[in-house]
């Protein structure tokens, strides 16, 4: 299994105040109990809001984890072509832009993510409303590769985010307990029936801010929705994004 979407908080890195909010510690040793037993062997280290673009956690826990696990950055506007080589070698292979908690220049977003990925290869994450999704068409018509949290955090955003599937878009099935989704296992089966291989399963632990975080009966619900493509969604489909054997 390849969980698409962590958070790992070391107590050993500073961390960035958001709205008011700092979150508990959550180590590599704190992910590995909480997923004992559910055959997790690779995964994306998400930087979070509250760490800002402190790349060292990102780093330290990438070494620390090994081989099967990637990065998502966020980067600041300064970066340096040798600061984003340094993270691609680093095992970094994405830049997520966090709409929900933070402003954002469109303009910057748009120049940072290209760079990216002529540089090194990187695509786009989101974590956005998918409502949200129709305003922001003009920059995913200029980037390669993107792909959304979260199913898109609402249903009334479902039917943008579809239509974004059907053009290549992939989309995070994680954070159940985040979204704003009247049934998640329909929002599933919709996005998966348009695009079998958008779907990349992830814990989103330890679920920060969320109402609910990572239980075992989300895998029954997706088991549910996808039926023969669950190895895929489970693992194949991010280990082909993240460009992973």
């Amino acid at each position: 299994m390849f969980d698409a979407h962590v958070h790992i908080i070391d107590p050993r890195f500073a961390l960035v105040e958001n709205d008011g909010y700092l979150p508990d510690p959550f180590t590599i040793a704190d992910y590995r109990a909480r997923v004992d037993g559910f055959g997790v062997d690779g995964g994306a280290v998400v930087t979070a809001s509250y760490q800002g673009t402190n790349q060292d956690y990102l780093v330290a826990a990438l070494e620390e984890l090994g081989p099967g696990w990637v990065g998502v950055t966020q980067l600041p506007e300064d970066a340096t072509d040798e600061d984003i080589l340094a993270l691609d070698r680093a095992g970094v292979r994405a830049l997520r832009f966090n709409l929900r908690r933070s402003a954002t220049d469109v303009k910057v977003l748009t120049t940072q993510a290209l760079r990216a990925w002529e540089l090194a290869g990187w695509h786009a994450e989101f974590y956005v409303d998918a409502s949200l999704l129709l305003s922001l068409e003009p920059v995913f018509k200029k980037l390669p590769l993107v792909s959304v949290d979260h199913l898109g955090m609402s249903t009334r955003g479902l039917p943008y985010l579809l239509n974004l599937v059907d053009r290549g878009v992939k989309v995070k099935a994680t954070g159940f307990g985040r979204a704003t989704i009247d049934d998640v296992g329909d929002a599933l089966r919709r996005i998966h029936r348009v695009n079998p291989a958008a779907l990349m399963f992830g814990t989103d632990l330890p679920g920060t801010r969320a109402r609910r975080a990572f239980e075992a009966a989300d895998l029954d619900v997706i088991t549910e929705a996808v039926g023969d493509d669950l190895e895929a969604v489970l693992g194949g489909n991010a280990r082909a994004w993240y460009r992973l054997r």
